[in-house]
């Protein structure tokens, strides 16, 4: 395999368990030469897996609140500490609606709830990339990526108040993308992954259903986690140096589609 992110450095948010794309990237990540550090809400450590990955890429796990500024602080602090330096690229793997777990419906939203998704799924990725400009930890030419969904542009009633909250997050990297690249010369970018078979994707109600659909809508089918994993790492090498601020569709063709002749006949 060649070692595309040979000598790099990077942290990752939100490997919960093998099903979770932040899993498939943190071993590519490793797999491509890099050396990484694994972080997750203390409240997901408790119930997922991270230690077991952690052991097995020979890193480190440290907890931290991505809606804490002072745990990203100190994310930051100790990843540059364990790493050995400044940092390459950081996945910003990240999100959770209450309204969406508990059942409630888009037209009878909680709206204090509606605040703590948009707090997790979307200001969380703008702490994270202003802690890490504030604290000046990112290296020149470094990649930022979060993962996104296209319901941030099409409506899909069932993924509730997500939608505006990937809307808010997509902005965020184009706004950040712009100081980060002035600043010197990080890029930003998000990726709208296909409906992909994680934790946090198989919560969504119909998701089955609607994971069917999609993968005969598209012409290459869904992407699944580790394809997509692929596409991180070439965001994070050298060769995307260029590519920055941008919502990347990465769906197997879905988003161009307008109607495929086996979702129809289904």
């Amino acid at each position: 395999m060649s070692k595309l992110l040979e000598g790099k450095r990077g942290i990752v948010f939100g490997a919960l368990d093998e099903q979770s794309i932040a899993w498939a990237v943190a071993e590519k990540c490793h797999a491509h030469g890099a050396s990484i550090t694994l972080t997750n809400a203390p409240v997901a450590l408790r119930f997922g897996k991270i230690n077991e990955l952690a052991e097995k890429l020979n890193t480190i796990v440290i907890p931290a609140d991505a809606t804490s500024i002072e745990d990203l602080e100190n994310l930051f602090d100790k990843s540059v500490e364990h790493l050995g330096g400044k940092i390459d690229f950081i996945l910003h793997s990240i999100g959770m609606s209450l309204n969406v777990r508990k059942g409630r419906p888009y037209t009878d939203i909680n709206h204090e709830w509606m605040k703590k998704t948009f707090d997790i799924s979307a200001m969380s990725f703008h702490k994270v990339m202003q802690v890490a400009y504030k604290k000046d930890v990112m290296n020149d030419w470094g990649s930022i990526i979060a993962l996104t969904y296209m319901a941030a542009q099409r409506t899909f009633p069932d993924y509730n108040e997500m939608a505006e909250s990937k809307a808010l997050l997509e902005s965020f990297a184009r706004s950040f993308g712009y100081h980060f690249g002035i600043k010197n010369n990080v890029r930003v970018n998000t990726i709208s992954q296909s409906p992909t078979m994680t934790t946090a994707g198989s919560g969504v109600k119909g998701f089955d259903s609607f994971f069917d659909f999609a993968n005969k809508m598209s012409p290459l089918g869904n992407a699944d986690a580790s394809s997509c994993a692929d596409y991180c790492i070439s965001l994070f090498s050298d060769l995307t140096r260029m590519v920055t601020m941008q919502n990347l569709f990465h769906d197997g063709g879905f988003s161009n589609m307008g109607i495929n002749a086996a979702a129809l006949n289904k």
